[in-house]
Protein backbone atom coordinates (compact mmCIF):
# COMPACT_ATOMS: atom_id res chain seq x y z
CA UNK A 1 0.00 0.00 0.00
CA UNK A 2 1.42 3.35 -1.05
CA UNK A 3 1.55 6.21 1.47
CA UNK A 4 2.71 9.79 1.70
CA UNK A 5 5.50 8.71 4.00
CA UNK A 6 6.79 6.42 1.26
CA UNK A 7 6.44 9.25 -1.24
CA UNK A 8 8.49 11.64 0.88
CA UNK A 9 11.14 9.03 1.49
CA UNK A 10 11.49 8.79 -2.29
CA UNK A 11 11.63 12.51 -2.99
CA UNK A 12 14.06 13.16 -0.14
CA UNK A 13 16.58 11.17 -2.16
CA UNK A 14 16.21 13.49 -5.14
CA UNK A 15 18.78 16.29 -5.63
CA UNK A 16 16.04 18.91 -5.80
CA UNK A 17 14.90 18.15 -2.25
CA UNK A 18 18.07 19.50 -0.63
CA UNK A 19 17.83 22.54 -2.88
CA UNK A 20 14.29 23.15 -1.64
CA UNK A 21 15.34 22.91 2.00
CA UNK A 22 18.19 25.38 1.41
CA UNK A 23 15.75 27.67 -0.39
CA UNK A 24 13.25 27.53 2.49
CA UNK A 25 15.96 28.20 5.07
CA UNK A 26 17.02 31.37 3.29
CA UNK A 27 13.59 32.65 2.29
CA UNK A 28 11.84 32.11 5.62
CA UNK A 29 14.80 33.58 7.49
CA UNK A 30 14.96 36.84 5.58
CA UNK A 31 11.50 37.47 4.10
CA UNK A 32 7.79 37.08 4.74
CA UNK A 33 6.78 33.89 2.98
CA UNK A 34 3.38 32.25 2.59
CA UNK A 35 2.08 29.84 3.69
CA UNK A 36 3.80 29.40 7.05
CA UNK A 37 6.57 26.86 6.84
CA UNK A 38 4.68 24.25 8.84
CA UNK A 39 1.78 24.48 6.37
CA UNK A 40 3.71 23.91 3.15
CA UNK A 41 2.46 20.32 3.06
CA UNK A 42 -0.92 20.93 4.63
CA UNK A 43 -2.79 18.87 2.04
CA UNK A 44 -0.57 15.88 2.69
CA UNK A 45 -1.35 16.14 6.39
CA UNK A 46 -5.10 16.47 5.94
CA UNK A 47 -5.69 13.88 3.23
CA UNK A 48 -4.17 10.41 3.76
CA UNK A 49 -3.39 8.74 0.45
CA UNK A 50 -5.83 5.91 1.08
CA UNK A 51 -8.62 8.47 1.63
CA UNK A 52 -7.86 10.60 -1.41
CA UNK A 53 -10.76 11.02 -3.86
CA UNK A 54 -10.22 14.26 -5.78
CA UNK A 55 -7.16 16.33 -6.71
CA UNK A 56 -7.67 20.03 -7.53
CA UNK A 57 -4.59 21.76 -8.91
CA UNK A 58 -3.84 25.41 -8.28
CA UNK A 59 -0.74 27.36 -9.29
CA UNK A 60 0.52 29.97 -6.82
CA UNK A 61 -0.32 30.45 -3.11
CA UNK A 62 -2.08 33.66 -2.16
CA UNK A 63 0.57 36.30 -1.57
CA UNK A 64 -1.24 38.71 0.77
CA UNK A 65 -1.43 38.41 4.59
CA UNK A 66 -3.90 36.05 6.25
CA UNK A 67 -4.72 34.12 3.11
CA UNK A 68 -2.45 31.19 2.21
CA UNK A 69 -2.93 28.09 4.34
CA UNK A 70 -1.27 25.37 2.29
CA UNK A 71 -4.50 24.39 0.51
CA UNK A 72 -5.03 25.60 -3.04
CA UNK A 73 -7.85 28.17 -3.34
CA UNK A 74 -8.56 28.04 0.43
CA UNK A 75 -8.32 30.93 2.90
CA UNK A 76 -8.85 31.05 6.70
CA UNK A 77 -12.28 31.70 8.15
CA UNK A 78 -11.60 35.38 8.79
CA UNK A 79 -10.37 36.20 5.26
CA UNK A 80 -12.33 37.83 2.46
CA UNK A 81 -13.15 35.37 -0.32
CA UNK A 82 -10.72 35.68 -3.26
CA UNK A 83 -12.36 36.03 -6.70
CA UNK A 84 -11.51 32.52 -7.92
CA UNK A 85 -12.92 30.95 -4.78
CA UNK A 86 -16.09 33.00 -5.16
CA UNK A 87 -16.51 31.49 -8.62
CA UNK A 88 -15.85 27.97 -7.32
CA UNK A 89 -18.66 28.57 -4.83
CA UNK A 90 -20.89 29.85 -7.64
CA UNK A 91 -20.32 26.62 -9.55
CA UNK A 92 -21.10 24.56 -6.44
CA UNK A 93 -24.29 26.56 -6.07
CA UNK A 94 -25.21 25.93 -9.71
CA UNK A 95 -24.66 22.20 -9.30
CA UNK A 96 -25.86 21.53 -5.75
CA UNK A 97 -27.63 24.65 -4.54
CA UNK A 98 -24.99 25.20 -1.88
CA UNK A 99 -24.78 28.60 -0.21
CA UNK A 100 -21.25 28.71 1.18
CA UNK A 101 -21.53 32.19 2.65
CA UNK A 102 -18.26 33.90 3.54
CA UNK A 103 -16.36 30.88 4.80
CA UNK A 104 -13.39 30.35 2.51
CA UNK A 105 -11.76 27.61 4.58
CA UNK A 106 -11.82 24.49 2.41
CA UNK A 107 -10.56 22.19 5.14
CA UNK A 108 -14.03 20.63 5.11
CA UNK A 109 -13.32 19.44 1.57
CA UNK A 110 -9.93 18.07 2.56
CA UNK A 111 -11.63 16.12 5.34
CA UNK A 112 -13.71 14.45 2.63
CA UNK A 113 -10.67 13.46 0.58
CA UNK A 114 -10.19 16.48 -1.69
CA UNK A 115 -6.48 17.21 -2.18
CA UNK A 116 -5.93 20.93 -2.84
CA UNK A 117 -2.40 21.55 -4.06
CA UNK A 118 -0.57 24.41 -5.72
CA UNK A 119 2.17 23.52 -8.18
CA UNK A 120 4.24 26.31 -6.61
CA UNK A 121 4.40 25.59 -2.90
CA UNK A 122 5.36 29.00 -1.49
CA UNK A 123 5.40 32.68 -2.38
CA UNK A 124 6.96 35.89 -1.10
CA UNK A 125 4.57 38.44 0.35
CA UNK A 126 3.06 40.78 -2.27
CA UNK A 127 4.98 39.05 -5.11
CA UNK A 128 2.91 36.64 -7.19
CA UNK A 129 4.87 33.80 -8.79
CA UNK A 130 8.03 34.92 -6.98
CA UNK A 131 8.84 31.29 -6.06
CA UNK A 132 8.35 29.78 -9.49
CA UNK A 133 11.45 27.61 -9.14
CA UNK A 134 12.34 24.45 -11.04
CA UNK A 135 12.55 22.42 -7.82
CA UNK A 136 8.83 22.88 -7.19
CA UNK A 137 8.07 21.80 -10.73
CA UNK A 138 10.14 18.64 -10.28
CA UNK A 139 8.47 17.90 -6.95
CA UNK A 140 4.98 18.36 -8.37
CA UNK A 141 5.68 16.14 -11.35
CA UNK A 142 6.95 13.41 -9.02
CA UNK A 143 3.76 13.85 -6.98
CA UNK A 144 1.62 13.28 -10.09
CA UNK A 145 3.70 10.31 -11.21
CA UNK A 146 3.31 8.76 -7.77
CA UNK A 147 -0.46 9.17 -7.91
CA UNK A 148 -0.59 7.85 -11.45
CA UNK A 149 0.66 4.52 -10.10
CA UNK A 150 -2.20 4.30 -7.60
CA UNK A 151 -4.85 1.94 -8.98
CA UNK A 152 -7.76 3.45 -7.11
CA UNK A 153 -10.53 5.79 -8.30
CA UNK A 154 -9.15 9.35 -8.25
CA UNK A 155 -10.61 12.40 -9.96
CA UNK A 156 -8.25 15.12 -11.22
CA UNK A 157 -9.73 18.57 -11.86
CA UNK A 158 -7.53 20.55 -14.24
CA UNK A 159 -8.69 24.16 -14.30
CA UNK A 160 -6.91 26.44 -16.76
CA UNK A 161 -3.98 25.97 -19.11
CA UNK A 162 -1.38 25.69 -16.36
CA UNK A 163 -3.12 22.72 -14.74
CA UNK A 164 -3.86 21.17 -18.14
CA UNK A 165 -0.15 21.25 -19.01
CA UNK A 166 0.34 18.31 -16.61
CA UNK A 167 -2.15 16.10 -18.45
CA UNK A 168 0.60 13.98 -20.12
CA UNK A 169 1.59 12.69 -16.67
CA UNK A 170 -1.89 11.31 -15.97
CA UNK A 171 -2.43 8.00 -17.75
CA UNK A 172 -4.04 5.64 -15.24
CA UNK A 173 -7.26 4.12 -16.62
CA UNK A 174 -8.73 4.01 -13.10
CA UNK A 175 -8.63 7.82 -12.86
CA UNK A 176 -11.06 10.42 -14.18
CA UNK A 177 -9.57 13.58 -15.72
CA UNK A 178 -11.81 16.66 -15.88
CA UNK A 179 -10.70 19.80 -17.71
CA UNK A 180 -12.15 23.29 -17.88
CA UNK A 181 -11.28 26.96 -17.90
CA UNK A 182 -9.85 28.44 -14.70
CA UNK A 183 -12.32 29.88 -12.15
CA UNK A 184 -10.58 33.24 -12.34
CA UNK A 185 -12.95 36.12 -13.25
CA UNK A 186 -10.95 36.48 -16.45
CA UNK A 187 -11.90 33.01 -17.69
CA UNK A 188 -14.73 31.56 -15.60
CA UNK A 189 -17.34 32.42 -18.24
CA UNK A 190 -15.25 30.67 -20.91
CA UNK A 191 -15.96 27.18 -19.66
CA UNK A 192 -15.69 26.97 -15.89
CA UNK A 193 -19.25 27.93 -15.09
CA UNK A 194 -21.44 25.02 -16.09
CA UNK A 195 -18.55 22.54 -16.27
CA UNK A 196 -20.37 20.36 -13.70
CA UNK A 197 -17.08 19.00 -12.42
CA UNK A 198 -18.36 18.41 -8.91
CA UNK A 199 -21.38 16.47 -10.17
CA UNK A 200 -19.27 14.46 -12.61
CA UNK A 201 -16.72 13.71 -9.91
CA UNK A 202 -19.38 12.57 -7.48
CA UNK A 203 -21.08 10.39 -10.12
CA UNK A 204 -17.74 8.74 -10.88
CA UNK A 205 -16.98 8.18 -7.21
CA UNK A 206 -20.44 6.75 -6.55
CA UNK A 207 -20.00 4.35 -9.47
CA UNK A 208 -16.80 3.17 -7.78
CA UNK A 209 -18.29 2.74 -4.32
CA UNK A 210 -17.27 6.18 -3.01
CA UNK A 211 -18.92 9.57 -2.78
CA UNK A 212 -18.67 13.16 -1.65
CA UNK A 213 -21.40 13.85 0.91
CA UNK A 214 -22.54 17.29 -0.17
CA UNK A 215 -25.50 17.27 2.20
CA UNK A 216 -23.15 17.09 5.16
CA UNK A 217 -20.99 19.78 3.60
CA UNK A 218 -24.00 22.05 3.28
CA UNK A 219 -24.79 21.64 6.98
CA UNK A 220 -21.17 22.39 7.87
CA UNK A 221 -21.10 25.49 5.72
CA UNK A 222 -24.43 26.74 7.06
CA UNK A 223 -23.03 26.50 10.58
CA UNK A 224 -19.95 28.54 9.76
CA UNK A 225 -21.94 31.02 7.70
CA UNK A 226 -24.25 31.80 10.61
CA UNK A 227 -21.45 32.03 13.17
CA UNK A 228 -20.07 35.45 14.05
CA UNK A 229 -16.82 36.06 12.25
CA UNK A 230 -13.94 35.07 14.53
CA UNK A 231 -10.27 34.23 14.59
CA UNK A 232 -9.49 30.56 13.96
CA UNK A 233 -8.92 28.62 17.16
CA UNK A 234 -5.55 27.16 17.99
CA UNK A 235 -6.98 23.70 17.40
CA UNK A 236 -8.18 24.63 13.91
CA UNK A 237 -4.79 25.86 12.77
CA UNK A 238 -2.33 23.80 14.81
CA UNK A 239 -0.19 21.28 12.97
CA UNK A 240 -1.18 18.03 14.62
CA UNK A 241 1.23 15.71 12.95
CA UNK A 242 4.75 16.73 13.97
CA UNK A 243 6.25 14.32 11.46
CA UNK A 244 5.74 16.84 8.68
CA UNK A 245 7.91 19.43 10.33
CA UNK A 246 10.84 17.06 9.85
CA UNK A 247 10.45 17.32 6.08
CA UNK A 248 10.80 21.08 5.79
Amino acid sequence: MKSWLDFFELVKEKPYWNNMVIFWNEEYKNKTIYPTRENIFNSFKLVPLDKLKIVIIGQDPYHEPNQAMGLAFSVPLTSILPPSLKNIYKELQLEYGLDNGNNGDLTYLSNQGVFLINTILTVEEHKALSHNIKEYDLFFKDFLRYLDDVDAPIVFMLWGNHAKSFLPLLNNRHHLILQSAHPSPFSAYNGFFGCNHFTKANDYLVANGMAMNFDDLKLTQTYFKNEERRDPTETELKVLDTYWSDHC
